[in-house]
């Protein structure tokens, strides 16, 4: 049986471009990139190449662009990098609907003395910026606040909040993993202080990411060792990691409007086909500021872990929206920021698309869904009679 990927927010196939980019730096040039014989030095000049594939994406100088081991480290890097830079402030701003990588940090601050601000989101999963100025004050270390929402797309105004931050003196760190690749960045022309962003979104490898760090950012390196990454992050270089996402990197550049244009009408008729064919479901978060890949759909009255088991069935991946397959009875932390109702957020699916789905592949989506939703309902408890 086929196997249909909707599940491209959690991680995607990586390119065989890619692949094939990193393979000698596995077995043929394996040196070691701080050595001073040449067969080593060589290593150094591509990962330098790499460094700049990643600030053309980002429309930034390969200097700002530091090589972590993914997107949780470059957020903790950037969180805790900031505070211990500036030890004399204590409060930290971030939203409800964070992507774990950032809420734990913040939290995890709380019991070292620290005031954590969490921003509320509307029924559509924005910001109120007047929150945002009204919490900032001279006591801000950081504001971090994603890019884009993994369960929902929803894209945050995220320039607006960098004027905002800017004008108050804090520095601000924003998650972006989800939406670099899929929506054009120039950070060049932005106030964004610092960003992560994590190779395995983007159709590069698991276990490299990059935290982008504006010329004159104040951040102390919390992991200590080697001089490597301009004394920002010591340990040897995963090689063939960095090798990747710099061609990741280069690729996504090339395909930002296939993304936004085939992946968009893809998904968006995969959207409308199931609301229109299923009863009592809806779409979580803003649908005009979204990323183009990504829909979350909320089926009421039924367990969205079952869906997912009824979907797997035919060979249809995709991800709930609904902490249940982590041994919780909670719906998403997202969802319920959101305020969906209890009987919505259990039944959440989020599919999210790439530029390796097809036209048949959602057809296919769209001909099994229905059938899997009516036979939910019909053994459910909670449909209203």
């Amino acid at each position: 049986m086929k196997t249909i990927y909707f599940d491209n927010n959690a991680t995607t196939k990586m390119d065989e471009q890619v692949l094939e980019e990193m393979k000698p730096y596995f077995s043929v040039l394996y040196g070691n990139p701080s050595s001073m014989h040449s067969f080593g030095g060589q290593i150094g000049h591509k990962i330098a190449r790499a460094r700049e594939q990643v600030a053309q994406l980002l429309g930034c100088e390969p200097s700002e662009i530091i090589f972590t081991s993914g997107g949780t480290e470059s957020d903790n890097a950037a969180i805790k990098g900031t505070l211990a830079a500036v030890p004399n402030k204590r409060t930290i701003i971030t939203t409800r609907v964070e992507h774990p990588a950032v809420l734990t940090v913040c939290r995890e601050r709380e019991n070292r003395s620290y005031s954590v601000i969490e921003l509320s989101v509307d029924k559509d999963g924005q910001l109120d910026l007047s929150e945002l100025d009204q919490q900032i004050d001279d006591d801000t270390a950081i504001v971090t606040i994603m890019y884009a929402n993994n369960e929902t797309g929803v894209i945050f105004p995220i320039e607006k909040i960098a004027q905002i931050v800017k004008a108050k003196g804090a520095v601000l760190h924003t998650d972006g993993v989800q939406a670099i690749g899929k929506i054009p960045l120039n950070l060049s022309k932005s106030n964004i202080d610092l960003l992560s962003i994590s190779g395995h979104k983007l159709h590069g490898p698991k276990g490299v990411g990059v935290l982008y760090i504006r010329k004159g950012t104040r951040l102390s390196p919390y992991q200590l060792g080697g001089h490597q990454e301009s004394g920002k992050r010591a340990g040897t270089e995963n090689v063939p990691g960095i090798i990747g996402l710099g061609k990741a990197c280069e690729i996504a550049q090339e395909n930002i409007e296939l993304e936004n244009n085939k992946v968009k009408k893809l998904r968006d008729k995969l959207e409308k086909e199931i609301l229109a064919k299923c009863p009592d479901s809806m779409v979580n978060g803003d649908t005009k500021n979204r990323l183009p890949n990504t829909t979350n759909i909320s089926f009421e009255y039924i367990e969205g872990e079952a869906i997912l088991l009824m979907l797997d069935q035919f060979g249809i991946c995709a991800s709930s929206g609904s902490a249940c397959t982590s041994g919780s009875l909670e719906p998403s932390h997202v969802l319920r920021a959101m305020g969906v109702p209890f009987t919505a957020a259990h039944g959440s699916i989020r599919f999210s698309l790439s530029k390796y789905n097809t036209e048949d592949e959602i057809d296919y989506t769209i001909e099994k869904v229905p059938p899997i939703i009516s036979r939910l309902r019909e053994l459910s408890p909670f449909v209203p009679k």
